[in-house]
Parts: structure tokens; C-alpha cells; sequence
């Protein structure tokens, strides 16, 4: 099989199960960012020196093509989804919750706003969380439109949340000093 087929040439894509829509719909920007954020926890996966920071980026990557998954697939208001389809991660925001109450539990009260950066692992995942507060906002724009789960979007938002808990923790472990940001 090639991985090209051409029947994009022409600015359209193939929804999961349900027809064509055009590059640009509002659905293809939903779970193209979603996998963009994947990429992006690939990369930070790479760069994070904390065994248990990246054992949880190697779950979330299976969690995001689910929700990917899960956006390429429309649905009429109140319809089953297609059973080809892999069941939401939702268990996981839970998971997210434990482990950032048990970040914060180790890491100093944050007093101040900070920037993203400090060492290389914590700065990929303050691109992380950009991203996925980026996908989370294409997400509500596409719920306003048609349905969508709203686990996606609780999922999306915890995990930003927890982006931004690994940042910190990845620089305190690495004895990096998260980097204020100052008024001037």
C-alpha cells in the first residue's frame, strides 16, 4: 500500500466513516491539532530527563490518538460512536489529578508567574501545554457546531494542567529554577 493516494489533491479529506470534508473544516483543524500536540509529546519525551514524567507522556501519546480518533468521527446529535473507534481515555483525568496533586506536593508554592523555559525537557512541555490549550479552544469553537464528547475537552483541559505541573517539576528535578517573569 502507498502512503499517497491523491485523493487530497484537491483540498478535501476523508472523514472516519462518514464521508469528505474540506481540509480547512473546523473537524480536520480539531484532530490535526490533536496530533500535532502528539508530535509534540513525542518531542518532549525526547528532552525530559524524569523516568516518570516520561512514562505518563508515553500514555497520554495512545490517549491523543484516541481523541483524535474520536474527532474524525462525526456524529449526529445523541448517535453511538462507531465501534471501530477506541473508547475515550476520560479514566485517565483522574490519573492527571493524582499526579499533579503529587507534584504539587513536592514542588515549591508558585507565587509568581513564570515563563516557559528552565531546562530543555521543561520547555518542551511548556510547548506542550500551548499547544494543547490551543487544541482545546478549536475543540469548544467545533462543539458549538456539532457534537462533541465532552470528555474531549475535560481531557484536553486537565492535561494542560498537567503540562505546566511537569514543567515546573521537570526543572526542579533537574536543578533548574523556573524563569519569573519580570514586569518591567
Amino acid at each position: 500500500m502507498k502512503i499517497y493516494t491523491k485523493t487530497g489533491d484537491g483540498g478535501d479529506t476523508s472523514l472516519f466513516g462518514a464521508g469528505r470534508v474540506r481540509k480547512n473544516d473546523r473537524r480536520v483543524d480539531a484532530y490535526g491539532t490533536v496530533d500535532e500536540l502528539n508530535s509534540f509529546v513525542g518531542l518532549a519525551l525526547v528532552e525530559v530527563s524524569d523516568s516518570g514524567i516520561r512514562d505518563g507522556l508515553l500514555g497520554i501519546q495512545h490517549d491523543l490518538f484516541a481523541l483524535g480518533a474520536d474527532l474524525a468521527t462525526p456524529r449526529g446529535e445523541g448517535e453511538r460512536r462507531t465501534p471501530d473507534t477506541p473508547e475515550l481515555p476520560t479514566a485517565r483525568i483522574e490519573e492527571m489529578e493524582r499526579w499533579m496533586d503529587l507534584a504539587e506536593d513536592e514542588l515549591p508554592p508558585l507565587r509568581e508567574f513564570i515563563l516557559a523555559g528552565g531546562s530543555r525537557g521543561a520547555s518542551a512541555l511548556h510547548v506542550c501545554r500551548a499547544v494543547c490549550r490551543r487544541a482545546e479552544r478549536i475543540v469548544v469553537e467545533l462543539g458549538e457546531k456539532a457534537p462533541v464528547d465532552d470528555g474531549v475537552i475535560r481531557y484536553l483541559n486537565r492535561l494542560s494542567d498537567l503540562f505546566f505541573v511537569w514543567a515546573r517539576l521537570e526543572n526542579l528535578r533537574t536543578g533548574r529554577r523556573d524563569v519569573p517573569w519580570v514586569k518591567e
